[in-house]
């Protein structure tokens, strides 16, 4: 099988949008907070919206099943405030759980979380709690910087996220690490925002031992991990200079990357550099970059083609990317593809 790690809800109904402008214009001051029961989105929104573009360039490039959760961007966990967060994030996690009963061969639902800058970690616990119990999610997904581009929120290591980090592992659910919405116009949200953010949520793992209190943690940083595997040796360095010793040892039991790199010298950069066991397909479509590559004449987020080509996996080790690794790192994927017998 290929499973795909690293999707969103991109394309979600026009409604959602519509609705979420209301929000977010009672959380600037003007006008009355959004009735959620207000929100209607019918079923044939959600299979109009999913065929005519995940579900199709998903059977066009050959993958199988994707992770599917709210559209990361959307997440802005900057805007309003905890009430606001909470609200917006229930009605995300809803129609992503929605698109997968809709389509339960293909899709898999997995979460945001309702964090608002400043706020204690714990206040995100219920709606965790609410999306594995009622919705079945198989990951979720935490902003290291809720503020969006401010960096107020405490290191990934500090005890504060210890309460997440205890229901992941309690319910085996990876995170992905994933902010959202840059709210300073210096960063692009999508490229030096998004990469950026990657690279320093591994460089604040790096610098602590996290993984001594929860060695049954799984992360994943998406994006090809922004700059880690290109300075790879730097990390090396950095982790011998902190007293953190080999980054196979401090971190690469628990901390794993994607294959949301658009190009295949990207592509053969990471899978020589990342362990194959620390590697998991991801094609993040329809997302950051839509068009197509003019010197290949294939869309830029055709991530398939790149794994294909590479030189540096096995027919093995590639089939680890594709489908071993996702099974053992989200284990409630592969208990649901167990029950459908595959």
């Amino acid at each position: 099988m290929i499973i795909d790690i690293h999707g969103h809800y991109t394309t979600a109904p026009a409604q959602l949008g519509a609705w979420r402008d209301l929000q977010i214009a009672y959380a600037t001051g003007q006008g009355d907070a959004p009735d959620p029961a207000a929100l209607q989105i019918a079923d044939d929104d959600i299979r109009e919206t999913i065929e005519a573009n995940q579900l199709r360039l998903m059977n066009d490039r050959g993958s199988d099943v994707t992770v599917f959760s709210p559209r990361a961007s959307f997440m802005a966990h900057h805007i309003g405030d905890f009430a606001v967060s909470e609200s917006w994030t229930r009605i995300c996690n809803d129609l992503v759980a929605r698109v997968s009963q809709l389509f339960p061969d293909r899709f898999l639902p997995g979460a945001m979380l309702p964090q608002s800058p400043g706020v204690d970690q714990k206040t995100t616990l219920a709606e965790l709690d609410r999306a594995v119990n009622d919705l079945g999610v198989v990951s979720v997904n935490i902003n290291p910087d809720p503020s969006g581009g401010l960096w107020t929120a405490p290191l990934l290591t500090d005890r504060s996220w210890y309460p997440v980090y205890e229901k992941l592992v309690e319910y085996e659910l990876p995170a992905m690490i994933h902010v959202s919405t840059s709210c300073k116009p210096q960063f692009h949200t999508t490229g030096d925002h998004y990469l950026g953010a990657d690279t320093t949520a591994f460089m604040q793992l790096l610098k602590g031992d996290l993984f001594r209190d929860f060695p049954d943690l799984k992360f994943v940083i998406p994006h090809g991990g922004g700059a880690v595997p290109y300075h790879w040796g730097r990390f090396r360095g950095l982790a011998m200079a902190l007293g953190k010793g080999e980054l196979e040892e401090h971190l690469l039991g628990n901390v794993h990357f994607d294959t949301c790199v658009y190009h295949q010298p990207g592509i053969d950069l990471l899978t020589d550099v990342i362990p194959t066991d620390n590697i998991l397909f991801a094609s993040e479509m329809i997302g950051a970059v839509r068009d197509i590559d003019p010197r290949t004449g294939h869309h830029f987020d055709d991530t398939r083609r790149y794994v294909d080509a590479t030189p540096n996996l096995s027919d093995a080790a590639r089939q680890q990317v594709f489908e071993g690794n996702a099974r053992r790192v989200y284990p409630r994927v592969d208990r649901a593809l167990s029950r459908r017998g595959l």
